[in-house]
């Protein structure tokens, strides 16, 4: 389905009643911060070698600072918010739908977070507690939704890095952006663009993301009922 202004918009939607959530009680929110962090760590852990690679690791660099952790997307998704009508209006359907992918992933990954947060036992996360809140959410419908969703959102800038006029335009935008106040949805555009540009085709590293991400996610939905599967989840965890 193609993405539109007011799936887009919907979506930043449901972002900000995450957060509205997590500010309204303090408890939760250290919680969700924890899962954050633990996540970070985890990617790190899994793609240690991809990070080490001069091929791959601006990508998963990229993969690491917008999709995963604990940063704060709160100046970022009121400025994507603020020139939405316009993104559509003016850009071509394929930059419509890869922004489209990246804020489902966003909205989905974020209600992730506090559903995982609300079932951590205590403020912080280590591997047996993350694998313990994970069974207990237990979507894995969701989770396997999200990792489709990474997978797209990558296909999708690999896609935009065979434009080379759109690199151009993103370009011409950098001084009219940072004047209207939308310096940091800027610089998240031109990295993306320009990491996926300089990998040189994304087919390798989205394959291997999805065999990890599978593989991972298995072994931890298995893990409540198999002692096997739980000891091959905390090896893949850090």
């Amino acid at each position: 389905m193609q993405a539109d202004a007011s799936s887009i918009l919907a979506d930043l939607s449901l972002v900000s009643e995450e957060r509205a959530r997590r500010l309204a009680s303090a408890d939760l929110m250290l919680r969700v911060q924890a899962i954050k962090h633990f996540q970070q760590r985890r990617f790190v852990h899994t793609y240690a070698d991809l990070l080490a690679t001069p091929r791959y690791g601006d990508v998963s660099r990229f993969f690491l600072d917008e999709l995963y952790g604990p940063h704060d997307f709160t100046k970022r998704d009121a400025q994507l918010a603020r020139i939405v009508p316009a993104l559509v209006r003016l850009f071509p359907q394929v930059m419509v739908d890869a922004v489209g992918a990246l804020v489902e992933l966003h909205a989905l990954s974020e209600a992730l977070d506090s559903l995982m947060g609300a079932n951590l036992e205590g403020i912080e996360a280590d591997a047996a507690g993350y694998i313990r809140a994970w069974v207990v959410t237990a979507r894995p419908d969701l989770r396997e939704r999200q990792i489709a969703l990474t997978l797209e959102v990558g296909a999708a800038l690999d896609r935009l890095t065979r434009k080379p006029l759109l690199r151009n335009s993103l370009r011409l935008m950098r001084g009219p952006a940072t004047a209207a106040g939308l310096g940091a949805l800027q610089a998240f555009l031109e990295t993306g663009f320009d990491t996926f540009k300089a990998m040189g085709g994304a087919e390798e590293f989205l394959s291997l993301v999805d065999a990890r991400e599978h593989q991972l996610a298995a072994a931890l939905f298995d893990a409540e009922t198999t002692g096997a599967s739980r000891a091959a989840a905390l090896r893949q965890l850090p």
